[in-house]
């Protein structure tokens, strides 16, 4: 016989008495702190989630590793990492090559081709060694240099899966947002290219989402020395809250790794280090503010703000160094043949272009790094010697990157503003003018076909996206919800930052960065418009109707560019239909 519900008044009286607790609508009292804490990460079933996520994780697999040996060629900056890669992997740092290894490469021959002196990078090393891994498994053929790409892009998907879960509580939005991710076109592209940016995008992404992993981490471990069998009593404990048990951060030292990785792969991933490590500061500092401690914002910066900088920002930095190990081994090669170039020797420019390139240049002709003219150390102060050399070279990358482009042009550059909206896409291959009957073309005797790899997002995905991020700054905003702040502050802090180098050949596939933060901001709204229940409403139909419509635009609109993406044989008819805009071109 089932005993009958106690009447509210007797359910109150029993209930331990919480002062200054508001109630919800539905009756019943706002969650502490503490429940909050302890059970935001209540995920649904895990086995479910892993399966479901691995059986989306090799579907992208599958479309990313799908002939990616074609074309056969170098495709837009793969003349370069591609070779870098190579003589990372066998030299241990970048070489320079002789005219025309291109082709000699293409046609089956790796020696020969690379002389002694080192080459001029511009950009970190860690992606060149990931593909160097590639080269090294596959050989130095088209799918070689670019199956690490392919292999890393899959799984950017499966940590965007396991962030939109984590950040959503549920395992069909987390797929939802994987499988958004995976049918982006400019995902899907720079996944089958031997380039920097989609292994800078893939540990940025794993970065933040152990960020908010740490966040949870953090909250649930205060909740648990506060209110847990452990737990400190009396008001004394809320003078600053737990300190000793929250100095080590495991989830928070794992993102500095990745953030370092990712700097160490292209510096543009700094802005994002800087704006979430800030979050994370202020996060620390809102738990504490949460359990009852005041002045909580300046007491976090000192308990939780050191620490965490140390175990974010300087474990990102010393990766970073530790990614250039290849170069400091062989410094005094850099020291001998790198040491006075335009670089060291620039010294300032007027800001004008012409013919020439570059107007008002001043150089000092006798500038040199000064350990280039030290003697050699050992021990100890070869380490320091090599070190200060990395710094000088560093000092001359940033002068390319500030002044030397300035003046450049570039038929595919783009200006930032218009990213997100898809302004202009990069051609990275184009076969054209294939007669009929040529390669199984079948267009008409007076039209022909051709073959491209466009990089370009899928259009309905990216113009849906900058919707949804707008909706997230308004829910923000009007909800005090965080989890809409990472989407909006993702986005701005990965894209905004490109405006100040508007001026010099920018691409737009940059903005992969910013992809991960608009597929997150449209799974969060697809949420709030499901609601938290799964009962059936009419505001339930009507989101399911919304989003699944979404969703499906975006399936269809996949597979209405796949033949542009992949180097496929269409018509020129066929790949009209596909050029929206004249600016596509």
């Amino acid at each position: 016989m089932t005993t009958p519900e106690a009447p509210p008044a007797a359910r109150e009286a029993d209930e331990p008495t919480v002062v200054g607790l508001s109630r919800m609508a539905s009756g019943s009292r706002v969650p502490t702190a503490a429940m909050r804490a302890l059970h935001r990460v209540d995920l649904e079933d895990r086995f479910t989630g892993w399966i479901t996520a691995l059986a989306v994780f090799f579907l992208t697999l599958f479309l990313r590793l799908w002939h990616l040996s074609r074309p056969k060629a170098f495709l837009f900056d793969e003349t370069y990492y591609a070779k870098d890669a190579w003589s990372l992997g066998h030299f241990g740092y970048v070489r320079t090559y002789v005219e025309g290894a291109d082709q000699q490469i293409l046609k089956g021959k790796t020696t020969g081709i690379w002389a002694d002196d080192p080459s001029m990078i511009v950009h970190p090393e860690v992606g060149k060694w990931l593909i160097a891994l590639g080269e090294k498994s596959f050989g130095m053929t088209p799918f070689g240099w670019r199956v690490s790409a392919a292999v890393i892009g899959s799984l950017m998907v499966l940590v965007m899966i396991r962030f939109v879960r984590r950040m959503t509580g549920s395992t069909a939005l987390g797929l939802v947002g994987g499988l958004l991710l995976s049918f982006d076109g400019m995902q899907l592209v720079l996944s089958r290219l031997a380039l920097l940016d989609i292994f800078v995008a893939f540990f940025m992404l794993l970065g933040v989402h152990l960020i908010v992993m740490d966040r949870d981490w953090f909250r649930r471990r205060m909740a648990r020395k506060l209110e847990g069998r452990d737990a400190p009593t009396g008001q004394a404990a809320l003078r600053l809250g737990p300190v000793r048990s929250l100095l080590f951060r495991p989830w928070l030292l794992l993102a500095g790794i990745s953030f370092g990785l990712a700097i160490g792969t292209k510096w543009d991933a700094a802005y994002p280090l800087a704006a979430f490590g800030l979050l994370t500061w202020l996060w620390s500092a809102g738990a504490r503010r949460s359990f009852g401690v005041r002045w909580s914002v300046l007491k976090s910066a000192v308990v939780d703000g050191i620490p965490a900088f140390i175990q974010l920002v300087v474990v990102a930095l010393m990766v970073y160094v530790a990614s250039w190990t290849g170069w400091l081994i062989h410094a005094h090669q850099y020291e001998e043949h790198l040491s006075s170039t335009q670089y060291t020797q620039f010294v300032s420019w007027d800001g004008q272009c012409t013919k020439e390139n570059m107007s008002g240049v001043k150089f000092d002709r006798d500038a040199r790094w000064p350990t280039a003219t030290e003697k050699d150390a050992s021990g100890v102060g070869e380490v320091t010697q090599s070190l200060r050399s990395l710094w000088y070279y560093h000092q001359d990358v940033l002068t390319f990157h500030r002044y030397f482009l300035n003046c450049a042009t570039h038929t595919y550059g783009s200006k930032p503003i218009g990213w997100l909206l898809v302004n202009r896409p990069v051609g990275a291959d184009a076969q054209l003018d294939i007669k009929p009957g040529e390669q199984g073309c079948d267009a008409p005797q007076d039209s022909d076909c051709l073959r491209q790899v466009l990089i370009i997002g899928t259009p309905v995905l990216w113009w849906g996206g900058v919707l949804a991020v707008i909706a997230s700054a308004v829910l923000w905003i009007g909800t005090r919800d965080w989890r809409f702040g990472v989407a909006v502050i993702g986005t701005l802090v990965t894209w905004l930052p490109w405006l100040m180098f508007d001026t010099r050949p920018i691409f737009i596939f940059y903005a992969i960065l910013s992809l991960p933060f608009l597929v997150l901001a449209i799974t969060l709204v697809m949420g709030k418009l499901l609601g938290r229940t799964n009962e059936p409403s009419g505001r339930r139909t009507l989101g399911v109707i919304v989003s699944g419509s979404f969703f499906v635009l975006v399936l269809v609109n996949f597979a209405w560019f796949w033949p542009i993406w992949t180097d496929q044989l269409i018509t020129h008819r066929e790949w009209m239909e596909r050029i929206w805009f004249r600016r596509w071109i």
